[in-house]
């Protein structure tokens, strides 16, 4: 699959002014609630209409969907509102039953992207549509697993496709539901920007209060649009409560928000943006220098440990050195998570290095 500018097409047919909004509940519980939540966001700058269907959840026992009777519900609220539809899909018989309900905007949930045999069972039987098909990130931080979704699509003659980014899951407790992981969506943008990246900020929060936040910052990384679960009373939902917004709140995010140019191109900007970007070059040179001196002084140490016959791994150490450098790094501006994943990172490394020194 080659980056081209057709990929943008489905995007700017809408002929937007601003991102591309998907709003609607997480889950269509009754008819009465898809179509007030509906006529709600009729009149506003949403595009698409969302709902669950089928709702995939981590453990049995818990509210798994309405079913297919949902989709005639967004039968109505299209007939009544003229939004377009969306919803998930997981399955080859979501798939025919979704496009027997001429739902406009399918996507490949988090769980479904992580198999691609389920992935393929979807293209299969989605192939040739004229749908708009969407691939959620695998809930693992896997770029190759996530395009290949992508891919499997495309080969399947579906055209009008676009990716959300929902987040990770991680075993860290983090002030995340998932982690952006944003350096994943960024190298996605890199190897094809003109595929449509839309942000999911409700998957990645887990809260309402985060919402805007977490829009603002990828719209400042140039994401094309946003999709947020919204519910006309959403401490009362039936799924993901904490994470879903009001019609109202939902419209005071998108008022709210600064779009951003793509670039610039005064002589003023292409100096200032010269000079940072040259010292920006000169730092990070630096880094890498410090770096490999920093793993010179672990191979010594390794060979100290293998000399002594100590064990690689040192605990009390390791925790020592990150309670200091989280300080530290406070007080330079750095973010907890920043400095963690830097030093674990740095960590790792050195592990390895002291590996092939005990393995020489």
């Amino acid at each position: 699959m080659e980056n081209k500018k057709e990929m943008r097409k489905w995007l700017e047919d809408f002929n937007l002014d601003h991102p591309l909004v998907i709003a609607g509940p997480c889950s269509a519980e009754t008819e009465d609630q898809v179509l007030k939540i509906a006529h709600e966001l009729k009149d506003s700058k949403v595009s698409v209409f969302r709902a669950g269907i089928w709702k995939p959840r981590t453990r049995p026992g818990g509210f798994e969907g309405i079913g297919e009777i949902g989709l005639k519900w967004l039968q109505k609220a299209k007939a009544e509102t003229g939004l377009l539809m969306g919803t998930e899909v997981a399955t080859a018989a979501h798939c025919k039953l979704a496009l027997e309900y001429d739902i406009d905007v399918l996507w490949v949930g988090a769980r479904t992207t992580a198999n691609p045999f389920a992935v393929q069972e979807i293209a299969d039987t989605l192939k040739g549509t004229d749908k708009i098909v969407l691939v959620k990130n695998p809930v693992n931080p896997d770029l190759a697993l996530w395009l290949g979704g992508v891919e499997r699509l495309h080969m399947a003659g579906i055209e009008k496709l676009g990716v959300i980014h929902r987040g990770f899951s991680t075993y860290e407790k983090t002030k995340y539901r998932n982690i952006p992981e944003w350096q994943i969506a960024i190298e996605l943008q890199n190897k094809f920007p003109d595929l449509p990246l839309i942000i999911d900020p409700s998957h990645i929060t887990g809260d309402r209060k985060m919402i805007f936040e977490v829009t603002q910052e990828a719209l400042d990384l140039n994401y094309d649009g946003m999709i947020i679960e919204t519910h006309i009373d959403p401490d009362n939902a039936w799924s993901d409560a904490a994470q879903q917004v009001t019609p109202d709140t939902l419209k005071q995010i998108i008022k709210d928000l600064t779009i951003r140019k793509t670039d610039d191109t005064t002589d003023e900007y292409s100096q200032k943006m010269t000079k940072l970007r040259a010292n920006i070059d000169v730092l990070d040179a630096n880094l890498l220098e410090l770096l490999g001196k920093r793993m010179k002084v672990a191979d010594e140490i390794g060979q100290v440990k293998k000399d002594a016959n100590v064990a690689i791994l040192q605990n009390s150490r390791w925790n020592e050195i990150l309670g200091k450098m989280i300080l530290e790094g406070e007080k330079k501006g750095l973010t907890e998570e920043f400095v963690l994943r830097m030093f674990k990172a740095i960590h790792q490394e050195s592990i390895g290095h002291q590996e092939k020194i005990f393995n020489a």
